[in-house]
């Protein structure tokens, strides 16, 4: 092979080299971890290293996507069950400031609640996904693979997670 041309296939060696160990320290460090947070200012993440939580409402203002939020609320609406894919329990509660949330409570990881009922009131820590009908709060349950925040939702003195 010329000189010239090993120059350039050692250069792009190198440089391929370079991005795939940047990749890894990213993802040990937590840095390039797309579990970890997808907001480009990293709020939720901060707050969830210091032990606090969004509300709910700071989350659908900022629309933020995928941050711990917690709070409470009253059920307004019991869903049926979403079964495809993980089963998911599912229903609607309505919190302080008149904001609607779905909560979305995975069933193949923890147990149902039994006998919510519209008028329930419940609390809730899980993951937030923001859109216009107010969002959507799951990963309201323990992570068994130890990578995610745990979430859970509190009801009539029983906490599910």
């Amino acid at each position: 092979m010329p000189a010239g041309k090993r120059s350039r296939f050692r250069r792009a060696a190198i440089l391929a080299l370079l991005t795939i160990m940047a990749l890894l320290i990213g993802r040990l460090t937590g840095i390039n971890n797309p579990g970890t947070e997808i907001n480009s200012d990293n709020r939720g993440a901060i707050h969830q290293q210091t032990g606090s939580y969004l509300s709910a409402s700071e989350a659908f203002q900022e629309q933020l996507q995928e941050v711990m939020v917690e709070g409470s609320g009253t059920v307004v609406k019991v869903l049926p069950d979403d079964t495809k894919g993980s089963r998911h329990q599912r229903f609607i509660v309505k919190i302080a400031d008149g904001q609607t949330l779905l909560i979305a409570h995975n069933l193949d990881i923890a147990p149902r609640i039994p006998n919510i009922a519209r008028g329930d009131s419940i609390s809730f820590r899980g993951s937030y996904v923001y859109n216009d009908r107010g969002g959507i709060v799951h990963w309201t349950h323990r992570d068994p693979n130890g990578t995610h925040p745990g979430g859970w939702l509190s009801h009539n003195g029983r906490k599910f997670q």
